[in-house]
């Protein structure tokens, strides 16, 4: 790092700080105004706030660490856009219509209280142990890898990232509320963007000798056409991360070994049944992402903030997947000596998949000229920050309107933005607490993605059933929430001392089973079981009062409400959700190998 990239990333901080402070001063008199931003946010802003919040650890450590080593393989998962589409045209309405702050007060509106309060506890649950905790983890990582000889005293540059990051974001979250957090979301959504395609057009050049169509091109010559494939199934066998034929074969010419994989690490039965159910929990269920949608003004600017977030969520594959294959490419084929040194066995010159996750980093400190380097840097951490600012929000929000203002009925506006303040302080507190955690866990990533997998299912059945068929009811959705969260718990139970402490169960054992089931086959068993739940329950029981959950469901939807969404939307709208569908199918018939 040389002075022009310091000072690129104070530039970037004077005008983020700028930014927050400007919202800060319009204040925050009412909840609308701290949790919903005044309900009053335009479709750019919601859709750049998406977008933002979304880009997270996932990208900038795994996502980017998953092409290294696994090319297009996590591509599914970002050309998931579509169900962006879905929650702007389809659950859109119903949410704007109920007028509510959270996803687990729709659940109230629709089912029971009871409900509320069991989605309320997964979704804290998940947030404090998943979504702080990852992007404590980033900004350690990013820090450790971009400037490792910063140290004060006995602390070393991860902790010292893990703070920065968690305390400067909680300052501006707790001050500001949504609105502080949509507009400087808004603001890093243009850093994050333009520092990504640095990383990717000055790797392509630094492949290809100066040529960005040369460096594509060699880049698939020495990853192969099957780092660039998301249909064919291949074998992953032998040691981790080597890639093998269909079938292996032994010295008597039997078959011993065969599997099928999306690019070694991902059953094709997984990818096409569980990763969409957990995508529609994630981009239409999920508190962290809808509350953006629910600051909007009318249905009409809800849905076009949702379609711009479509579309900007079809550029995380090339601006960190393909920096990661980029990578990679530089460290095998030895342009790039120390990228080998920091991803490559100097022995077997295998892939090293722990060092990996900091394959961006990597790239950011040893392809990017000075300056730019800055503005990469800048970008990494207003992703970072983007991130933990919108679980902190989230979260805050959560815990403010779904238990403290339903214990203490008739509190003032003032005292429910108190509150939500000290929510919000509170959580920045525990983030610092799981630093020790996150910093020793082993396999840290993965664990985490399990755990969305196991909590997803519910939450998934319950409001996607729940909108579309009337006649499920309370003790339903109920029986469904808390079946489907302790069979995801048994499971998080027994991967726990695994996935952070190393611990190995007696092969054979039911532990051992239990453990070795790849988790998206375990989300699709919870998924198959929290349906048949849910309609046992349901139909056992009594037929819910229609005219209390009118306009929550297709079924009970009136004239009036079909005439008003009907006026929320033309042509426009149908044609922009059009060109990103055209986009994704076309993003899947390129990466076919």
């Amino acid at each position: 790092m040389q002075a022009l990239d310091w000072l690129m990333i104070a530039i970037y901080f004077t005008i983020l700080l700028g930014v927050a402070w400007w919202v800060i001063r319009k204040g925050n008199a009412t909840s609308d105004d701290y949790f919903l931003a005044g309900r009053n946010l335009g479709w750019f802003v919601i859709g750049a706030s998406i977008f933002a919040s979304n880009i997270g650890s996932e990208h900038l450590v795994g996502l980017a660490g998953s092409g290294a080593t696994d090319g297009v393989a996590m591509a599914h998962y970002e050309l998931h856009a579509w169900c962006l589409l879905i929650l702007g045209w389809v659950l859109g309405p119903f949410y704007m219509r109920s007028k509510v702050f959270t996803m687990p007060e729709f659940l109230e509106r629709r089912f029971s209280p009871h409900a509320r309060t069991i989605l309320s506890l997964i979704s804290l649950f998940a947030y404090v142990l998943t979504k702080i905790a990852v992007g404590i983890f980033a900004g350690g990582i990013v820090f450790a890898t971009l400037l490792p000889e910063i140290h004060i005293g006995n602390i070393n540059s991860f902790w010292i990232g893990s703070i920065a990051v968690l305390l400067l974001t909680g300052a501006y979250t707790i001050t500001g509320g949504l609105k502080a957090v949509a507009y400087t979301e808004a603001l890093q959504t243009f850093i994050l963007v333009f520092g990504s395609f640095l990383v990717t057009f000055f790797g392509l050049k630094a492949l290809g000798d100066g040529s960005v169509a040369t460096g594509w091109h060699n880049m698939r010559e020495v990853l192969g056409g099957e780092m660039f494939n998301l249909w064919k199934p291949i074998v992953r066998a032998g040691a981790e991360g080597s890639w093998a034929p269909i079938r292996e074969v032994g010295e008597t010419g039997a078959i011993v070994k065969e599997a099928w994989y999306f690019n070694g690490n991902y059953p094709w039965l997984s990818m096409l049944f569980c990763a969409p159910v957990i995508g529609l929990w994630y981009w239409c269920t999920d508190q962290y992402i809808v509350q953006r949608m629910l600051g909007a003004p009318n249905e009409t600017e809800a849905r076009r903030g949702t379609i711009f977030a479509s579309g900007l969520k079809l550029l995380p594959v090339f601006l960190f997947i393909i920096p990661g294959m980029i990578c990679m490419a530089l460290a095998k084929s030895g342009a790039q000596p120390e990228l080998a040194a920091g991803l490559l066995d100097a022995t077997t010159g295998e892939v090293i998949r722990e060092n990996a996750q900091a394959a961006f980093p990597l790239m950011v400190q040893n392809v990017l000229p000075t300056g730019f380097r800055g503005i990469v840097v800048a970008g990494l951490l207003a992703a970072l920050m983007s991130s933990l600012a919108g679980v902190l929000n989230a979260t805050a929000t959560l815990f403010t309107m779904d238990f403290y203002s339903r214990l203490h009925k008739g509190v003032s506006q003032a005292r429910l933005v108190w509150i939500g303040r000290v929510a919000t302080a509170v959580l920045v507190v525990i983030g610092l607490l799981w630093i020790p955690v996150i910093q020793g866990a082993k396999g840290l990533y993965d664990y985490l993605q399990g755990i969305q997998a196991y909590l997803a299912p519910p939450i998934f059945v319950v409001f996607f059933f729940g909108v579309f068929f009337k006649r499920l009811n309370g003790p339903g959705c109920l029986a469904t929430l808390v079946v489907g969260f302790l069979m995801g718990l048994i499971r998080l139970a027994i991967d726990t001392p695994v996935a952070l402490m190393g611990y190995t169960y007696d092969e054979g054992s039911f532990l051992w089973v239990m453990n070795n089931v790849f988790f998206q086959y375990y989300s699709m068993l919870i998924l198959v079981v929290c349906i048949i739940v849910f309609y046992a329950v349901s139909y056992m029981t009594r037929e819910p009062d229609y005219e209390k959950i009118s306009g929550l469901t297709f079924g009970t939807v009136t004239d009036e409400q079909k005439a008003e969404t009907r006026k929320s939307w033309n042509t426009t709208d149908i044609v922009w959700s059009g060109v990103i569908l055209v986009l994704i199918l076309s993003a899947y018939l390129y990466f076919r190998g």
